[in-house]
């Protein structure tokens, strides 16, 4: 999976691996071989766009159909791939009717299937659920995650949607002005962010970010925030990283579950903001001058313009780099 904001290359990447755009350096291989110079009808991938394009005069039968026909497949096979395609994508009602009569999600699959007949040896999605609403691309997530368990294929997905990578990735490669920022599973990336990008952009809310000062007391080293000090767990970070960082300013991470409110603990905060999610209330509260977002399961009766008591699970806590913005190296248990 590759994710990341609007105009930092994702998309780039991926036609490079179609061989729609050349590689000003490096070497690209397909299931081992070296592709430079191989035409992208002869690489045996299959893309599938934002916008479906589908031919709006043909059925859908006959769009799946097309590319088998360019490769001079026997009528009988292509009859054959598309009605088992067509029957894994419960889309058999739909192979008579032309793109106008279809639903977004209807295209769609068939924009899938179409891809699906080829028997690629990789599946190139660039961003295919973006013109669907909330609902349909819950559903068209897990058609395309089943899919991928069924067909046993390669799929490099292209998203600026952090919560479909999380939800889909087996590996989520993180973009940023034409870079990798990191690369890893969706658990390494949320826990581990590389770099203060990555911690903003991977997460729903973004991780809330303190600007403070490392200090210590004897060999032991703490932050403030607030009116509070808070200790950091002995075995939390590479002791050499903290060693080096003792009195610099310093940026702090929480995730929204590790900012704890309506406990026993000692500081306060002004609530500024409720927003009720059903399961899970998020509570936007000022601690020292930081808008910060607590997460809590439920709906806590809470409410803007009160007070609530506010603590850190210093287990969880991340720091960067104040200049470079690079995590400090966090000790993986």
């Amino acid at each position: 999976m590759l994710v990341g904001p609007s105009g930092c290359g994702k998309t780039t990447v991926l036609r490079m691996i179609a061989g729609l755009e050349g590689a000003d350096a490096g070497r690209l291989f397909i299931d081992g071989a070296d592709v430079e110079g191989v035409m992208p009808k002869d690489r045996n991938i299959a893309m599938v766009f934002q916008n479906y394009a589908l031919y709006p005069h043909m059925d859908a039968y006959k769009n799946m159909e097309f590319g088998l026909k360019m490769r001079k497949v026997p009528k009988q096979d292509r009859h054959d791939k598309i009605m088992k395609t067509a029957g894994l994508l419960q889309i058999k009602g739909l192979l008579e009717r032309k793109p106008a009569q279809m639903s977004g999600g209807e295209r769609q699959r068939v924009a899938l299937g179409r891809a699906m007949v080829r028997n690629p040896e990789a599946f190139l999605l660039d961003e295919p659920l973006s013109n669907l609403d909330a609902a349909l691309r819950t559903e068209m997530r897990y058609n395309i995650m089943k899919l991928h368990k069924k067909l046993k294929a390669t799929f490099v997905y292209v998203t600026h949607d952090q919560t479909e990578a999380m939800t889909m990735a087996d590996r989520i490669v993180v973009m940023n002005r034409g870079r990798i920022e990191q690369e890893g599973s969706p658990e390494d990336i949320y826990k581990y962010p590389a770099n203060l990008f990555v911690a903003g952009f991977i997460g729903t809310p973004m991780m809330n970010l303190i600007q403070t000062t490392l200090k210590s007391e004897g060999s032991r080293y703490y932050i403030e925030i607030g009116e509070g000090r808070y200790m950091i767990p002995e075995n939390r970070f590479q002791t050499d990283a903290l060693q080096d960082y003792s009195g610099k300013e310093v940026i702090c991470g929480f995730r929204a579950e590790d900012v704890l409110t309506g406990g026993q603990e000692k500081e306060r905060g002004a609530i500024e903001l409720v927003e009720k999610a059903g399961p899970e209330t998020f509570i936007h509260v000022d601690v020292g001058g930081f808008i910060l977002i607590s997460r809590r399961a439920g709906l806590p009766a809470v409410s803007a313009g009160s007070e609530t008591s506010v603590g850190f699970n210093m287990e969880a806590l991340h720091i960067f780099d104040h200049v470079t913005e690079i995590a400090l190296p966090i000790e993986k248990y």
